[in-house]
């Protein structure tokens, strides 16, 4: 697990460093008004290797931000959803989310995402 500083110099840096990883943000706006199950996660983000995925996840839960629920049935069935905490991001994750839309239309370059949800 990710050892925190004991202090920050600003409240960005605090942010960033809890969302900031490779794929959180992918992660919480999956998340949104819904939960998941790991194998779900990892076909929405295929690009994660699972070592990466499961990294990102338990930081993710360590901070507060989402939930992990495990069923004791065989095989193992785990599902995640976002927190309360988890959930006061979501307004930020949404309005990043439509930066990205504008800046890869500006500069044309193709997205998965858009191609799908014309």
């Amino acid at each position: 697990m990710k050892i925190r500083p004991k202090e920050y110099k600003c409240p960005l840096e605090a942010t960033m460093d809890i969302i900031g990883g490779k794929y959180k943000g992918v992660i919480i706006g999956h998340l949104i008004d819904k939960t998941l199950r790991y194998s779900e996660l990892q076909k929405l983000i295929s690009h994660a290797t699972p070592k990466m995925l499961i990294q990102q996840l338990k930081e993710l839960e360590a901070d507060g931000i989402i939930q992990r629920k495990l069923y004791p049935v065989v095989p193992p069935k785990t599902e995640y959803s976002l927190t309360e905490r988890g959930k006061t991001l979501v307004p930020a994750i949404v309005e990043l989310n439509k930066w990205g839309i504008n800046y890869l239309k500006e500069e044309n370059i193709y997205c998965e995402y858009l191609s799908k949800n014309k």
